[in-house]
């Protein structure tokens, strides 16, 4: 979140930002809120320091044998009490109306952002493998349908188990889900110098708003227990939408030390979201789905070294795709695009050419998003109170977070599908997945079981 003096002092900055990342608050409220809460804390203090003399005066003039002016003095002192009072549930209130103002403030994004409305605005920056890559078929079969028949995708049988946008990988498919989770795991633990975590899958609502999901993005969760109705019942337990809420919030009001910096943790999980998708393709297939499996690269820095640091895991996310040898493009995201914690984002993506998308590019097929690389800046710190200390005798400060996806599995999973498909309909194992998959170097499917398979 953006801090009280920030927005005091900056109201102008603010609005640029509420303006370019297309967020509708009413920040005159705001500091109409923040001057009447700082006019009551002055009115407070002083009424507290006319008591305080009062009081004082009430002793010296029982010592003087003056009760008739010490009872006018008492009188005055608990006058003075309840005015204390009604002022301090006047600030309370005004307090945690502010909270949840700002709670709503997007990040102030980076001046270097490209400015614009959409991912139209977005800025290429760098293209990877495509212009020298691999023949593909004529015809490249899309995920979806090279899937089914390989049997190893069965998107029926997953809606009928957990409705629509949920899928089973079978076999080799399954088996090459696991491969790129653990492949991505050892490249970003062993080479890029990360510490693996294994966090929890619920999260509770503080970690949801320590980084940003709350309260702007209740309806896109899954709360365990209940429906969105009422959000913050008792149960209080929401499935995470990525491993970057659990892992940031494990120090949540804590206070880091300099030599524990730069801190990098990786995590695999399952995540799940209530996206709803697109027209057309986007609802076909494992390009967006409820359930998905991601590797999450979570770093906490001092502030003056996070933007090198996001160069950094912008190469870190892309190392992998160089890898598999997948093409791929890298994005600086406009304002309207980067989200609302972000301060300055890129988005990756991986070409698979198996759909004729309309923005794709001109050979065909389409660019997926793999991983969004993010400096937050100490917009999460603030909201999640993760301070570090420069020395011991130094006051604590917040700390920098930034996180990359590394990445998400089941885009990587259909760029694999249909940039390594041949002809036969078999897909070629990108080399450094083949050890992962038990030596397997083409995934050539299986053959489908139960009566539903005798008419095919």
């Amino acid at each position: 979140m953006l801090s009280r003096q920030f927005v005091r002092e900056n109201p102008e900055e603010v609005r640029r930002a509420l303006d370019t990342k297309g967020v509708d608050v009413d920040l005159d409220r705001i500091l109409d809120i923040d001057e009447e809460w700082r006019e009551l804390k002055a009115e407070g203090d002083d009424l507290r320091r006319q008591r305080n003399e009062v009081s004082s005066e009430i002793g010296k003039l029982k010592r003087d044998g003056e009760e008739e002016a010490a009872a006018e003095a008492i009188e005055r002192s608990q006058e003075l009490k309840e005015e204390i009072e009604a002022v301090e549930d006047r600030a309370d209130e005004l307090e945690s109306e502010l909270e949840a103002a700002l709670l709503r403030l997007p990040n102030v994004p980076h001046p270097d952002a490209p400015v614009g409305d959409d991912e139209s605005d977005n800025v290429e920056i760098d293209r990877w493998g495509f212009d020298d890559r691999r023949s593909l078929p004529d015809e490249v079969v899309p995920h979806y349908d090279l899937g089914e028949e390989l049997d190893i995708l069965d998107f029926e049988r997953g809606a009928k188990v957990s409705g629509g946008g949920f899928y089973f990988a079978k076999g080799e498919g399954a088996r090459l889900e696991h491969a790129l989770v653990q492949f991505m795991l050892d490249v970003h633990r062993d080479e890029h110098g990360y510490t693996d975590v294994f966090p929890p899958l619920p999260v509770n609502s503080a970690s949801m708003r320590g980084t940003g999901q709350f309260p702007k993005f209740v309806e896109d969760a899954y709360r365990i227990g209940g429906d969105n109705d009422d959000p913050y019942d008792d149960d209080d337990l929401w499935l995470l939408p990525t491993a970057e809420v659990p892992v940031t919030n494990m120090y949540r009001d804590e206070i880091l030390l300099d030599d524990d910096l730069p801190l990098k943790q990786q995590a695999y999980s399952p995540n799940f979201r209530r996206e709803a998708g697109e027209h057309g393709t986007e609802t076909r297939g494992i390009v967006r789905v409820h359930q998905f499996n991601k590797v999450e690269m979570v770093n906490f820095v001092r502030p003056e070294n996070s933007y090198d640091r996001l160069e950094g895991l912008l190469g870190e996310a892309t190392d992998v795709l160089e890898r598999l040898g997948l093409p791929y493009r890298v994005l600086e995201m406009c304002t309207g695009d980067m989200g609302f914690t972000q301060a300055k984002k890129y988005d990756v993506e991986v070409w698979a050419p198996g759909d004729d998308m309309e923005d794709g590019p001109d050979v065909g097929g389409r660019w997926l998003e793999v991983s969004s690389v993010s400096n937050f800046e100490d917009f999460q710190a603030r909201r999640a109170h993760i301070q570090y200390r420069p020395e011991q005798h130094e006051s604590a400060e917040y700390i920098h977070t930034l996180n990359a996806s590394g990445l998400a599995v089941p885009r990587v999973v259909v760029a694999i599908l249909e940039y390594y498909q041949n002809d036969d309909g078999t897909v070629d194992v990108p080399e450094p997945l083949q050890p992962y998959m038990g030596g397997t170097d083409v995934i050539d499917g299986q053959d489908p079981v139960g009566e539903s398979a005798l008419g095919e």
